[in-house]
């Protein structure tokens, strides 16, 4: 599975790809083993507002994953 980061969560991870050789059932599931990693995973991935996409499609943390998804994570985007 490919995940990606964009934006500030990219720049706060210092980090834009992974490949995660695990599976994970959903996104909650996938987003929890990332926080399991401490600082700065926690605070990135915690926002209630975080946006997440599987497959370049929008998507919602409840959904199902496949190991061959490509999951990205991204701040949610404001306009003026």
């Amino acid at each position: 599975m490919k995940v990606l980061f964009f934006a500030s969560l990219k720049e706060r991870l210092n980090c834009s790809e992974l490949v995660i050789e695990n599976t994970y059932s959903s996104v909650s599931e996938l987003r929890e083993s990332l926080c399991a990693r401490g600082e700065p995973w926690v605070s990135a991935l915690s926002n209630e507002k975080l946006l997440v996409a599987i497959n370049q499609e929008m998507a919602k943390f409840e959904d199902s994953l496949t190991d061959s998804d490509e999951v990205a994570f991204f701040p949610p985007v404001t306009g003026g």
